[in-house]
């Protein structure tokens, strides 16, 4: 019973990331990157170039040689739009000719809407500087109908995780800084798909899964400071994330009946690591440009593997891709500030290897933010972001119970178009 109920969960999420790591974001796949209002607001072109709190979970350097405390707030309401069409996915049940999936063809707006909170603190004793952010760079919600064409690949996901950064930075010598942090992360995260009975003239069976966990990384980071020029370097490790939770099949019929009902079981995967450089240059008195390149590590995104009783791996085939962007700072005057970027993202998903949990593909990020000191220790920070993603192929096969007589392809053939985001954010930072 063991290794069909495995081959069963295969059914579900051999096209997905098991227990809710998918879902198409803003930066990649299913990382978010909007922990800062000021950073958002040039399209994250210089972070780890720049200083102060909103720059520490790019690189913990930052606030290295700071006197005093600063301390920041930040909500980002991240819209998706884009549609998930079928292009004549079929179901081959067993001795059956291939037939369509059925279902409603067009999936309108399968990302749901969500807020994004983070938040970040730090004080300074002159040489040594210790800080605290807390975000959530992995968090989102799909949900398709249970009609819709993809129900076999995907139904509803969710995932939200709380990253806990506390971080020490040195001033090393004038200008020199070093930072380090662990990354302390909690994922909690749930997903479900449908299953085919093994008639086209039954109801769909249903599978869920659901976990959470604690673990834990780490980030190191340099900073130079010379004349008008800033340099900073910075890398933010994998997290091998394990998390328990329960799987419960329902509703399937005739020879699959046995396999309804839940069990326990691990699910543990890998995030991305980030490398990170970027420099800032002030131009003018009012004018400093930006530029960062980010090297991610997908491909420890590689494969998913389920813990007892189920004892099997499902490949994911992430690899690893690369983000470039400019933009720059303009002080109007003292007081006000503004800010605008553009960045291009490499999606990590593949051509052959997408599917609809993960409807993720190339985009460009066009931003545009602004800062107003109210006070000399007040600061007020907006931005707002139109992300453009490339249209794509959902085109991921996978099959419901492989490896048993009752195996049933199902050939997915599908795609990602008119898909783009709003990201609109506010923040506040104050001086103490």
């Amino acid at each position: 019973m063991k290794n069909t109920f495995g081959r069963i969960i295969l059914a579900g999420t051999a096209s997905a990331g098991a227990l809710g790591l998918a879902g198409a974001a803003q930066a990649q796949a299913f990382y978010l990157q909007e922990q800062s209002v000021r950073a958002q607001g040039r399209a994250f072109s210089g972070e780890a170039a720049d200083t102060g709190v909103d720059s520490m979970w790019w690189n913990p350097a930052s606030i290295g040689g700071m006197e005093g405390g600063e301390a920041a707030v930040h909500a980002s309401a991240i819209l998706p739009r884009g549609k998930v069409t079928d292009q004549g996915t079929v179901i081959v049940r067993p001795a059956q000719s291939p037939a369509s999936v059925g279902g409603v063809a067009v999936a309108k707006n399968p990302i749901s809407n969500g807020l994004l909170p983070s938040g970040a603190v730090a004080y300074g004793f002159g040489k040594v500087a210790l800080g605290l952010t807390v975000t959530a760079p992995y968090s989102f919600t799909t949900n398709y109908a249970a009609d819709s064409w993809a129900r076999y690949t995907a139904d509803k996901t969710k995932l939200r995780t709380i990253d806990i950064q506390p971080t020490v930075a040195v001033e090393l010598t004038p200008g020199l800084n070093l930072g380090a942090g662990l990354n302390i992360e909690h994922a909690d995260a749930s997903l479900s798909n449908y299953l085919p009975n093994l008639s086209p003239l039954l109801a769909d069976g249903h599978q869920s899964l659901s976990g959470k966990g604690w673990d834990v990384g780490w980030s190191v980071g340099a900073q130079y400071h010379t004349g008008p020029l800033s340099l900073g370097l910075a890398y933010k490790s994998s997290i091998k994330h394990t998390l328990k939770g329960t799987v419960t099949t329902e509703g399937l019929l005739g020879p699959l009946a046995a396999q309804n009902g839940t069990i326990a079981t691990t699910a543990s995967f890998s995030t991305p690591w980030q490398a990170v450089g970027s420099l800032r240059y002030r131009a003018t008195d009012k004018l400093t440009l930006n530029a960062q390149v980010v090297r991610y590590g997908w491909s420890e995104f590689d494969t998913i593997d389920l813990g007892d009783p189920l004892n099997v791996s499902i490949p994911e085939h992430y690899q690893d891709s690369w983000s470039y962007a400019v933009g720059a700072d303009y002080a109007v005057s003292p007081k006000w500030t503004v800010r605008a970027g553009v960045q291009f993202g490499e999606t990590p998903t593949q051509d052959g290897q997408r599917d609809a949990r993960v409807p993720d593909s190339d985009r460009w990020n066009f931003s545009a933010g602004t800062s107003y000191a109210v006070t000399d220790k007040f600061t007020i920070d907006a931005a707002a972001s139109y992300i453009a993603f490339k249209d794509a192929s959902i085109d991921r096969t996978t099959a419901a119970y492989p490896g048993t007589a009752v195996q049933t392809p199902i050939l997915v053939d599908g795609t990602l178009t008119d898909a783009s985001a709003l990201v609109l954010s506010l923040g506040a930072r104050v001086a103490f």
